[in-house]
């Protein structure tokens, strides 16, 4: 265990005061979730790191010259601040201010995403990537005073990430936008600049992606967020998101009261879909998603819930594949059949779980 003495804050207010990594004294109405859940300062900052696999992570590192260090480590080069929240860690001793350690530029963008070699040579300067998780390659990217992460992948995986963020939009799904730029996805910080905080699952249900579990869990803080949470998981499910899990989707908190304001928009699906190569059940018969998300429906709060969402229409998915752009390099007939076969099965096995609720999962 780090030997961490100092203090956590939001923004320029303390929250937290850390002694050998132990949380003597909080505010409890701002501590951020995991603190809450867990108490473990160490894992609330490594939680915080840039994915030390990713190939261009190690080239940062190196560029930044930093050592084989933890990721606790890591993360305190730039005082635990990020792009998302509000949140940042002050050594004891320190006289820094928010406005000393918040990112207002980034000169490593390109060798976080491309291992540009011009970018290799800089000198250190405080840059956001050493707190950008994920496993792929990404950065932020300051665009007209905004923040926005840009994302690579193939033309499946930028297909999958952009269908499903016109076809949640289409169903009048909170998402986060994106748009196409050559071979990357570029994505505005839905938090726009930390004025809300975002903050993800693992805070509320640790890495427990079970389906009950997490409606059971968001329920019991609000029935909205539950509702908001089934959203998430029936777009999942339409679209055969194999990737859900508790670091990429999560919660909205007032910065200045710590409320839990709402989930955050749907994002991260670029693996998803046909990401992964056109499958050959593309009639969905037994699709591992839609059983759990059948099993999800013998909760009846999750099912009256189910009851009230949108259903996708096959002009729509045209549509929507349509519009991606990339959209010449898909088999659209198979988006299409593999989308509204699924819509097809989750509305049998609704209808069977209403004659017979036990019997749901048998369609399956």
């Amino acid at each position: 265990m780090l030997k961490i003495n100092g203090e956590i804050l939001s923004r320029d207010k303390v929250i937290a005061q850390i002694e050998n990594g132990v949380i003597t004294d909080a505010d409890q109405a701002l501590l951020p979730l995991f603190l809450k859940r867990t108490g473990d300062v160490e894992a609330w900052l490594s939680g915080r790191a840039i994915d030390s696999h990713r190939t261009n992570s190690r080239l940062l590192k190196k560029a930044l010259r930093i050592g084989n260090t933890e990721d606790a480590e890591v993360v305190l080069k730039v005082h635990a601040a990020t792009i998302t929240d509000t949140y940042w860690f002050r050594e004891s001793g320190s006289t820094l201010r928010y406005e000393d350690v918040r990112f207002k530029k980034n000169m490593f963008d390109k060798l976080a995403l491309t291992g540009d070699p011009d970018s290799f040579n800089q000198p250190y300067s405080h840059t956001p990537e050493l707190t950008n998780t994920g496993s792929f390659e990404k950065c932020w990217r300051l665009e007209n005073g905004q923040w926005a992460m840009v994302k690579k992948g193939n033309a499946l995986e930028l297909f999958s990430e952009l269908f499903i963020c016109r076809l949640g939009q289409a169903l009048s799904f909170p998402m986060a936008e994106y748009r196409l730029d050559g071979d990357t996805v570029i994505s505005p910080d839905f938090t726009n600049g930390a004025a809300v905080n975002y903050e993800s699952a693992d805070g509320i249900v640790g890495e427990n992606e079970d389906y009950r579990v997490n409606f059971d869990a968001f329920w019991n803080l609000s029935p909205a967020l539950a509702a908001q949470y089934l959203q998430i998981i029936y777009l999942d499910t339409l679209c055969f998101n194999m990737d859900r899990y508790t670091q990429n989707y999560g919660i909205l908190r007032d910065v200045n009261t710590g409320e839990i304001l709402t989930m955050a928009p749907n994002f991260d699906n670029n693996i998803a879909l046909f990401a992964r190569g056109i499958p050959k059940n593309l009639a969905r018969e037994n699709d591992k998603l839609i059983a759990l998300y059948a099993d999800l429906l013998q909760d009846e709060r999750a099912l009256r819930l189910a009851e009230e969402l949108p259903t996708p229409t096959w002009e729509m998915v045209v549509q929507c594949a349509a519009q991606t752009s990339v959209a010449q390099d898909m088999a659209q007939n198979d988006v299409s059949r593999f989308i509204m076969n699924g819509t097809d099965r989750i509305h049998k096995i609704m209808q069977q779980l209403r004659q017979e609720p036990q019997l749901g999962m048998k369609m399956m």
